[in-house]
C-alpha cells in the first residue's frame, strides 16, 4: 500500500486504519496527501486497483481568500499552521519548543508557502481522467476545512462516498 499524508503533518497510515485498506495495490491520501495520491496514480505505471481519499483536500476558495492565506502564512508560519490544525480538529500545545499534539501518531513536518498554494489550487478535475481503478472517499460530517458539500457533489460522480458522522477533518469525533 501507497499512503500520502497531508499539509504540515505526518500521519502513519495506521491512524486511518478503520478506513484504508492495507493491501498491496491500494493508494490512499488524506487531505494534501489526497492529491498526492491522484498524481500518484495518473503518474505511476504500477497496477492500482483502489484510491482511497480521505478527507480530500477539496477547495473552492477565489484568489483573494487564498493570497489573504498565502500572505497570513508567510508572516507566520508557526501560527498558520496552529490555526489551521485546530481549525481541522486537533488539539495541541508546545512544551519544551516541540509541538505536542493529542495523537501520537501526527507530528508536524516541514511543509513551505509553495505547498500550500498547491493545497488550494489542484484540480481535481484530473479525478475523470482514472480509470479502472475504484474510488472511494471518506468525509468528516463536521469537517471545517474543506468545501463539504461541493467535495461531495463532485466525487459523487467519480466513486463511493462515506460520510463519517460527527468526523472532524481528521475522521474523528
Amino acid at each position: 500500500m501507497k499512503f500520502f499524508s497531508g499539509f504540515c503533518v505526518d500521519i502513519n497510515k495506521n491512524f486511518f486504519k478503520d478506513y484504508i485498506e492495507d493491501k498491496e495495490f491500494t493508494v490512499a491520501g488524506f487531505s494534501y496527501g489526497a492529491q498526492k495520491a491522484v498524481d500518484y496514480v495518473l503518474n505511476t505505471q504500477k497496477r492500482v486497483d483502489k484510491l482511497q481519499l480521505l478527507s480530500p483536500a477539496f477547495f473552492d476558495y477565489p484568489q483573494k481568500i487564498i493570497d489573504l492565506n498565502i500572505n497570513a502564512f508567510k508572516k507566520d508560519k508557526n501560527l498558520y499552521i496552529k490555526n489551521f490544525l485546530t481549525k481541522a480538529g486537533l488539539k495541541w500545545k508546545v512544551e519544551n519548543g516541540k509541538w505536542i499534539i493529542n495523537e501520537e501518531n501526527i507530528q508536524i513536518c516541514e511543509c513551505s508557502e509553495e505547498d500550500l498554494y498547491k493545497l488550494f489550487t489542484f484540480n481535481w478535475e484530473k479525478v475523470e481522467q482514472i480509470k479502472d481503478v475504484k474510488i472511494e472517499i471518506f468525509l468528516g460530517e463536521y469537517d471545517k476545512i474543506i468545501a463539504l458539500k461541493k467535495s461531495y457533489e463532485f466525487f459523487k460522480n467519480f466513486g463511493d462516498v462515506y460520510f463519517i458522522k460527527k468526523a472532524n477533518h481528521f475522521l474523528r469525533s
